[in-house]
């Protein structure tokens, strides 16, 4: 109501200032009246209009303010999510490094467990060599052995048949034979 009675008195103190500068009477002066209810013109048709449609002027312009401080405090809130999130990705960056350390030792631990592996399998496979040509040596041995004991039977059965054939004669020879199938037979 403290608007109304400020809006009234203005337009009355307007028309009394017109209404005075009217009474004045320069002639060739502004036309003050005329000035006065252009004024009161505006005045009343401003009030009508506030009264109409003030109410949802304000409260377009109160919901507009207050749809602007949610748009900042949303954008407060999303600003506050990116720190967030680019505080994990720092994080993560400076992780990295001892994740890519970690990894490098994990690898080389394994390369190293594979490497000793195939080292162990290698002494194993050199190993079961070793021993399969040791036993091939034996066994070659044993067949060269065999072979020179033939060989030397040959030779003592050949020599002892050139010194049985040199000491024996016709009838020594005979008597020989008849002694060992004697012997044959009677076994």
């Amino acid at each position: 109501m403290n608007k109304w009675k400020t809006a009234g008195l203005t337009a009355a103190l307007v028309l009394l200032l017109t209404s005075a500068a009217f009474a004045a009477g320069d002639a060739h002066g502004p036309r003050w009246g005329d000035f006065g209810w252009r004024v009161l013109n505006f005045i009343l048709f401003a009030a009508i209009l506030w009264k109409f449609v003030g109410k949802l002027a304000v409260n377009y312009f109160t919901g507009r303010k207050e749809g602007i401080a949610q748009k900042f405090a949303d954008l407060d809130a999303q600003r506050e999510a990116a720190k967030q999130g680019l505080d994990e990705i720092e994080r993560r960056i400076a992780n990295l490094d001892a994740e890519r350390k970690a990894i490098l030792e994990e690898s080389m631990a394994q390369a190293e467990a594979g490497k000793q592996a195939i080292i162990a399998e290698a002494h194993k496979q050199a190993d079961q060599i070793l021993e399969q040509a040791r036993r091939s040596a034996e066994n070659e041995g044993r067949v060269v052995l065999q072979q020179v004991r033939a060989v030397i039977a040959d030779e003592i059965v050949d020599a002892a048949e050139k010194v049985l054939v040199s000491k024996l004669d016709a009838d020594k020879h005979s008597k020989l034979i008849t002694n060992s199938l004697t012997k044959v037979v009677l076994n």
